[in-house]
């Protein structure tokens, strides 16, 4: 800091309208000014979809992973294995299935049961160590 600049800093601390004057002096550093703008509304308005209701309808849309090669087709429901629509069925919780007599669940939900308990109690462990 130049010495006048030092001299000005210490009378300021004296007289607080030129402290608030100083502090709110924006300096900028070399460049210009920033290219695009922060509001933009326009800018990020949802673009319209170039894809046709006919193509959206039989290709399933984003599900090449590959670099080179086609969306694949939507077949006929018959098409697909059965363990695909078993995928969105709902599973019951471990409230649910503590609830219910061990006895009588099924291989599956019996098997259910005891992952998502384990993973309870270790849990519960980890946070009673980790509290002392």
């Amino acid at each position: 800091m130049a010495m006048s600049q030092i001299r000005l800093f210490r009378r300021s601390l004296l007289n607080t309208k030129d402290l608030i004057k100083l502090t709110n002096v924006r300096t900028f550093a070399a460049g210009g000014k920033k290219k695009g703008s922060k509001g933009g509304a326009a800018t990020d308005a949802p673009k319209a979809s170039i894809l046709s209701k006919e193509v959206k309808s039989t290709t399933v849309v984003g599900a090449n992973i590959l670099k080179e090669g086609a969306d694949p087709k939507v077949m006929a429901d018959s098409e697909y294995p059965d363990w695909l629509w078993r995928l969105i069925d709902k599973r019951p919780a471990l409230s649910e299935l503590r609830r219910k007599d061990a006895k009588t669940l099924p291989y599956e939900d019996l098997k259910r049961f005891v992952k998502l308990d384990t993973r309870a109690r270790i849990k519960e462990n980890n946070s009673s160590k980790a509290k002392n």
